[in-house]
């Protein structure tokens, strides 16, 4: 029986030194290499051909997605001849050795698997809050799953049968590829092992803010195209981000304390229901204390994205980026979710 073959297509933009740890993780794991770049102003492009990867570079006068960028780099592929398997990757992250060899192997003994991922972390989760919060959000259950973020292992077929990744949206477009993928029978699996190690690289409010802003966005664009999905994330973000300080502002305005009162008990309960959440996964009563109250307030930015895209569609207007990293943002498609570990109240 022949051997199977994989391939890898990166995706970033002004990445820097992330991209060349990325790139070199690489080396010697899979058969090919794709960069494919999102308008870097950095040395990423000269970096990337210098160690023998393919570079694409898409054209600057179309929205840069993730989705676009990942649709390319396989497009490139197919050209050369596609692989059995294509990892895709982020370009701010390390790949884990030994990654590919078992998610290769993994792929190989069951047939069924469309998308194979395993646990992302973060390589400074001590660098600030942010940090951390990203670092408890990626560790997902194994097994099983409905959806995974961008680092992913895919089946060629798969990934052709549904057409690839849904280039118009900006945020959530790994989860309606997996749903997709999902509707054609294949399973979605995460292996109970490291694969990739990420640089949030959140230090400041705003990056993470609009970070949250983006979730939000990503809520509401991916629950209209699939309406049974971010459902209870929808509701959480509408009661808490939406109702209850609607509630507050209309009993300070009509003198109301009891109003004032109950939206407070509101934001109250949801931060002692998310911290119960994190102590009982393993946190510190501190460190969980200050997690839980992050993931309260995060419902504020989630709603304002939130609008943003029902906004953006009733005036049928373009579905642009929200970028979160400045300079160096572009098309890193790691999300925010307010459900962290799976903790957070209702």
């Amino acid at each position: 029986m022949k051997p199977s073959s994989v391939a890898t297509v990166v995706i970033g933009r002004n990445e820097g030194i992330r991209l060349q740890r990325c790139l070199t993780s690489l080396q010697g794991q899979v058969d090919r290499i794709v960069y494919v770049d999102s308008g870097s102003v950095d040395d990423s492009v000269n970096f990337a051909r210098s160690v023998g990867t393919m570079v694409v570079e898409l054209d600057s006068s179309v929205p840069f997605t993730a989705a676009r960028a990942r649709n390319a780099g396989f497009a490139a592929l197919h050209h050369a001849g596609l692989p059995d398997y294509v990892q895709f990757v982020d370009g701010d992250c390390g790949v884990q050795p030994g990654w590919i060899a078992e998610a290769q192997a993994t792929l190989d003994r069951h047939p069924d698997i469309g998308i194979l991922t395993g646990w992302r972390r973060e390589i400074e989760p001590e660098r600030s809050i942010y940090n951390a919060l990203a670092e408890v959000e990626w560790h997902r259950p194994a097994g099983d799953i409905l959806v995974c973020g961008g680092d992913m292992m895919v089946r060629s077929t798969a990934f052709a049968a549904v057409a690839g990744f849904n280039g118009t949206l900006i945020a959530g477009e790994d989860d309606d590829f997996c749903l997709r993928v999902r509707a054609t029978g294949l399973r979605v699996h995460r292996l109970p092992r490291t694969m990739t190690h990420h640089d949030a690289d959140m230090t400041r409010f705003s990056q993470w803010w609009r970070r949250a802003v983006r979730s939000g966005h990503a809520f509401a664009q991916i629950g209209s195209l699939h309406p049974g999905h971010f459902v209870r994330e929808q509701q959480r973000v509408l009661f808490y981000g939406g109702a209850m300080p609607v509630l507050a502002l209309a009993g300070l305005a009509a003198g109301q304390e009891l109003l004032v009162a109950l939206a407070t008990a509101a934001w109250g309960f949801n931060w002692l229901r998310t911290w119960r959440g994190l102590v009982s996964n393993g946190q510190s009563s501190g460190e969980a204390a200050r997690h839980a109250a992050a993931l309260t307030l995060s419902k504020l930015p989630s709603i304002q994205g939130m609008l943003t895209f029902y906004i953006r569609k009733l005036k049928g207007a373009e579905m642009r980026l929200i970028e979160y990293k400045g300079a160096q943002a572009g098309v890193a498609p790691d999300r925010c979710r307010d459900r962290a570990a799976g903790v957070e109240g209702p």
